[in-house]
């Protein structure tokens, strides 16, 4: 059983709705709910959606949840993150849930499972490029969840 601990926000993984041992499942609306939150409290994500417009939508397919979409949206000094497509959407990446789980375990480098097709990429490659910090800062929130997050 994993410790509850307590999140850059100052939340236990049990505010999210989190499994009875403290965690959630990767992908789950538990897990979207817990990024959703870390996002929303984020100074750095703030501080780029200061600067940046962008709206990112990530697909997964073939998991235990089916195929989960989920989107991160920045905008106007404001950055959101929930289920479903961004609007308006920019970019989007699409890939299976083995490929997802790799590189959110990193197991697999992002870039490699890119070139290599198993990330598939469409939308606005340029406004891609220019919200290399926007991804700078997720890594961040991506982390603190990652703490408690199972990968089933």
């Amino acid at each position: 059983m994993r410790p509850f601990v307590t999140i850059g926000n100052g939340h236990r993984p049990a505010d999210y709705g989190a499994m009875s041992n403290g965690t959630v499942r990767y992908l789950s609306l538990e897990w979207i709910d817990a990024l959703t939150r870390e996002v929303a409290a984020s100074s750095a994500m703030a501080a780029v959606a200061n600067e940046h417009t962008v709206g990112i939508t990530q697909t997964v397919t073939g998991g235990p949840e089916g195929d989960v979409t989920y989107h991160l949206q920045i905008a106007d000094g404001v950055a959101a993150f929930g289920p479903g497509a961004a609007w308006p959407e920019d970019v989007r990446f699409e890939q299976e849930w083995d490929t997802a789980v790799a590189v959110a375990t990193g197991t697999l480098n992002a870039q490699q499972a890119f070139i290599t097709g198993r990330i598939r990429l469409t939308g606005d490659q340029q406004k891609l490029g220019e919200s290399t910090p926007v991804f700078a800062a997720l890594d961040s929130v991506f982390s603190t969840v990652r703490e408690f997050t199972v990968y089933e």
